[in-house]
């Protein structure tokens, strides 16, 4: 079952729908929660005829919800706004349910997780948060740019440049940029908590800060990160480490519009779905320092998906999880743009 159908839910809908069989899925059922208008008809009925079966609570164009819950073993919480901690509490109450994950905004809803950051950490775990996509991109950046060495990381700095809100929306859109309040003064903002966070459910604890600006823009995230290195760095070598990264992409473009279109054109769903976009041909190398500063683009609600789909696949410990994830990642994400 997937509890909300907004830009993440509709997306992870068809991907379910389409790897039904390799996910060893019988049933796909998405939950609306809120009022279905005339304008939004037309999204759901591609949904019902791509074959997800729609659930309501009051709603008697659509199943009742009750007379199938039982029936469902996972649920993906795609709300955000903290109505996914406020669903947990139902969601205790249901005991067929075997596993349930929510969002990067419902921070506390169960065990933090990222793809391949730490898998083996949510087998049997009934409740996880997928981190959100910021936390995707800086974890990324920092663990391919260490070479999946954390001994030799010394600290990373970043500045994230958000967009202001999804494309489809035009409630938090800025007039001007807005810079955001760090919340710890060591530490910075939500960002970087949130990545120390996620290392620490392996016992790892990282030196990072964060800082945020958010920008009069709908199309992608981007940072600017500074990370610092124990060990000598050559360009060369990160070079070869992000390109030996598969849910890494490069790229030698500089607007985020380009990107955006790009993916919007050629990429499954019109979403990007790798972790960061690394913008490979402008390094600032600090050789004196083994430091490196740089830019990547941050594909949000695309970046979060594998690992959403990672998740049902640890948490109930599916056969054959690993090359599952695999596949799917080698269909979805694109090596350049």
């Amino acid at each position: 079952l997937v509890n909300g159908v907004g830009n993440i839910g509709q997306t992870l809908l068809s991907l379910l729908i389409d790897y039904k069989t390799v996910l060893n899925i019988d049933v796909v059922y998405a939950l609306k929660n809120t009022e279905v208008s005339s304008w939004n008809r037309v999204e759901i009925d591609f949904l019902i005829k791509k074959g997800v079966v729609f659930c309501a609570k009051n709603n008697s164009e659509y199943i009742n919800i009750d007379s199938i819950i039982n029936d469902v073993d996972y649920i993906f919480d795609c709300n955000a706004n903290s109505f996914g901690l406020k669903n947990k509490d139902w969601y205790n109450t249901l005991d067929n349910l075997k596993g349930c994950s929510a969002q990067g905004s419902e921070k506390g809803f169960g065990v933090p997780f990222m793809v391949e950051i730490n898998n083996e950490r949510i087998e049997n775990e009934k409740f996880v948060q997928i981190v959100s996509c910021n936390t995707h991109s800086l974890s990324s950046i920092i663990m391919t740019l260490s070479n999946n060495n954390l001994s030799n990381f010394v600290e990373g700095d970043f500045v994230i440049v958000r967009r202001s809100e999804d494309l489809g929306n035009h409630q938090r859109l800025v007039s001007a940029n807005v810079v955001s309040r760090h919340l710890e003064g060591t530490v910075g903002t939500h960002h970087s908590i949130d990545v120390k966070d996620l290392f620490e459910t392996k016992n790892i604890k990282l030196n990072i800060q964060s800082s945020d600006i958010t920008t009069p823009s709908q199309l992608m995230h981007s940072v600017r990160f500074n990370l610092k290195f124990k060990a000598e760095i050559n360009t060369e070598q990160l070079h070869r480490q992000i390109i030996e990264n598969p849910f890494i992409s490069i790229t030698s473009k500089f607007d985020s519009n380009v990107i955006f279109e790009l993916g919007r054109r050629y990429s499954p769903y019109g979403r990007l779905f790798s972790h960061t976009i690394i913008n490979d041909n402008n390094f600032l190398l600090d050789a004196n320092n083994n430091a490196i500063k740089g830019w990547a683009f941050i594909p949000q609600e695309g970046n979060t998906i594998i690992s959403t789909i990672a998740a049902y696949l640890y948490q109930l410990k599916i056969r054959g999880r690993k090359e599952i994830v695999k596949k799917i990642r080698c269909e979805l994400i694109k090596s350049e743009w």
